[in-house]
């Protein structure tokens, strides 16, 4: 069986019960630039971590910070199957955005991941 080609991190999340604390962290430490975005959930720090990646912190509760990678897949539904087949807990399954569409799952090792799908 061969290996599917590598499929590229396109964006970086911060998941925190308290964003003002973190986004100031991690602008002393880093340097990110900063953009406040408007979400009809929450608040949500949209930030440029490198030239062409970027990455964001959302304010949500959670028991612990965790930072949460995004992944491009080819087709959402499939990627998500195929992480179920190798043990993976589907924790938000496929749903769609205004830019694309994203499951999140936990591996089993330990971990979490969100798949996304980049409309086109």
């Amino acid at each position: 069986m061969s290996s599917p080609p590598a499929q590229p991190v396109v964006h970086m999340e911060l998941h925190t019960g308290d964003l003002s604390r973190a986004s100031a962290f991690y602008a002393e430490l880093c340097g990110w630039r900063q953009e406040r975005v408007g979400a009809g959930c929450g608040s949500y720090l949209a930030l440029e971590l490198a030239r062409g990646f970027g990455g964001g912190i959302v304010e949500c509760p959670t028991e612990r910070p965790l930072w949460l990678p995004y992944v491009e897949v080819g087709q959402i539904g499939d990627a998500t199957d195929r992480a179920r087949r190798l043990g993976a807990s589907v924790l938000l399954a496929p749903r769609e955005g205004p830019a694309g569409w994203r499951s999140v799952v936990a591996t089993p090792a330990g971990g979490e991941i969100a798949l996304w799908q980049q409309k086109r």
